[in-house]
């Protein structure tokens, strides 16, 4: 089954051409942008497409030998994209409020992709973006003027049902304004702890729209929902600033808030029998064609690395292969030669991103590299070291926004994990990912601590900060193994005297 999916050519290199517009016709661009210029001379434009099932958004997305940026080709006359203003040459700065003039050419279009079937495009002219790049401009705060200083990004966030004191939150209705709704939280609560705010606005329950429900409707989710519910919120002076903009608050746009089955990275090295699984084309019960990963062998590089049967495979290499049929996925591994990156996501994750409507590759993705191709034997004690997960030690300081990352905690026991990674932020530069458990803050041992602890030890650490952090499965291991997680088990760790750098390499 394969999908439209609005825009091609996601790596074809051609040559610079000009536009002839005579073979197309001209449609004057739709502007949705605040009043004030972020530049003379530059007008940044925000496009919003919305297609039907089966539709084209009605352009292409293209790199060009001797042309800087992400460029927009072959604009369909009347189509989506040209009644939204996008014109041939534009160059694209966001996809969904995510800045991508810095990102590799896949990874815009796997945000295009995976966005659903809205898509808000912030460009630039073709002119205006080669203006901004010779006078040396900075582009993403070109981007980030458009929509104000107090504009924050909505969320997304998991809330789990506590014994005693529930979802611990409520919903009222937003007086003197239909469809809109306030959320008011428990101090301290589960949906408080989900990183839900008091005051904050209702955008999206459970995959349905807020404003599109009544109030007793949302009760009865609320009520069925068992011990887990997914909200989408804003802070209502975010929310006016969309609305000034008209444009759609969309769960493509939200940093992700405690959510859970998020998916895996997973990087194979061929063993001489191969990956050690299967690929399957199957059919669920709702009728949806995934492709599952199966039988897979003991001791192989797919067990090696976490991979487990009946994992649902999202990308090869970075490339979304979840439309494509069965011979091009497999096609495509193999031409991957020796090694391969799968991006996968468990069944329960699978079918928890099914319900909600989203694609599960809109989140951060969790890394886990392991290029063993051999079960460990045993051996001394040195050995076995070296076969145990490596702990990271992130050393980063703050940012004008701050660490660029959120911190979770686990139901009612001690233990803090990373929640939410900024994108571009000091956190991710640092090396953190969405899950890793935390170890240690500035050098001190937090494993036994609850979250409000962890989180006050962050701020009196100032503007420095030092994380020994581990991906869930290796703490899971390491644990099991009784060794203590320091930061010794790091190969060639350095500890500078002088300084609270270190140096892993």
């Amino acid at each position: 089954m394969k999908e439209n999916t609005g825009y091609g050519d996601i790596m074809e290199l051609t040559e610079k051409f000009t536009f002839n517009p005579k073979e197309g016709i001209d449609n004057p661009a739709l502007v949705i942008s605040d009043d004030t210029a972020p530049a003379p001379g530059l007008e940044v434009r925000l496009c919003v497409l919305k297609r039907k099932e089966g539709e084209s958004f009605g352009f292409h997305l293209r790199i060009e030998r001797g042309c800087r940026g992400h460029v927009i080709r072959q604009v369909e006359p009347w189509g989506l994209a040209e009644r939204a203003g996008l014109r041939d040459g534009d160059r694209l700065l966001e996809v969904n409020e995510n800045f991508v003039d810095e990102l590799e050419h896949i990874q815009v279009a796997q945000k295009i992709q995976v966005g659903g079937p809205q898509l808000c495009l912030l460009v630039l002219g073709g002119d205006e973006y080669d203006q901004a790049v010779s006078e040396g401009l900075d582009l993403r705060a070109l981007a980030r003027g458009q929509r104000g200083q107090d504009c924050a990004r909505p969320r997304l966030c998991h809330i789990t049902r506590d014994p005693g004191t529930g979802m611990g939150f409520s919903i009222v209705t937003v007086e003197g304004e239909k469809g809109k709704y306030s959320v008011s939280t428990v101090a301290g609560g589960p949906a408080e702890r989900a990183g839900v705010r008091r005051g904050d606005h209702l955008v999206w329950i459970n995959g349905a729209i807020a404003s599109e429900l009544t109030q007793s409707a949302i009760n009865k989710m609320v009520k069925r929902c068992g011990n887990h519910l997914t909200v989408l919120v804003i802070d209502s002076e975010s929310e006016r600033s969309y609305a000034r903009r008209r444009m759609p608050i969309l769960p493509a746009m939200a940093g992700a808030h405690n959510l859970p089955h998020c998916p895996l990275r997973l990087h194979l090295q061929q063993g001489p029998d191969g990956y050690g699984f299967l690929l399957r084309q199957e059919k669920s019960a709702s009728g949806r064609i995934d492709h599952r990963l199966r039988e897979i062998d003991s001791g192989s590089p797919a067990e090696l690395v976490g991979m487990q049967d009946g994992d649902a495979l999202l990308a090869v290499n970075g490339e979304v292969v979840e439309s494509m049929e069965h011979d091009d996925i497999v096609h495509r591994i193999r031409q991957s030669g020796q090694q391969v990156t799968l991006t996968v996501i468990h069944a329960q994750g699978r079918n928890f991103f099914t319900q909600l409507g989203l694609s599960p590759l809109l989140y951060h993705v969790h890394e886990k590299e392991q290029t063993n191709t051999t079960v460990p034997s045993a051996g001394s004690p040195k050995e076995e070291q070296a076969d145990l997960p490596c702990p990271r030690l992130c050393v980063f300081e703050r940012g004008p926004t701050g660490f660029g990352f959120h911190l979770g905690c686990f139901e009612q026991e001690p233990g803090t994990f990373i929640g939410q990674v900024a994108e571009g932020g000091p956190g991710q530069n640092a090396g953190l990912f969405q899950g890793d458990v935390v170890v240690e803050v500035n050098g001190q041992n937090v494993e036994e601590e609850f979250l409000e602890d962890v989180v006050l030890m962050v701020k009196e650490g100032g503007r420095s900060l030092s994380m020994l952090v581990v991906d869930r499965p290796g703490y899971k291991r390491l644990k099991q193994t009784g060794t203590p997680i320091t930061p010794s088990l790091i190969p060639h760790f350095i500890k500078d005297e002088k300084t609270t750098d270190v140096s892993v390499m």
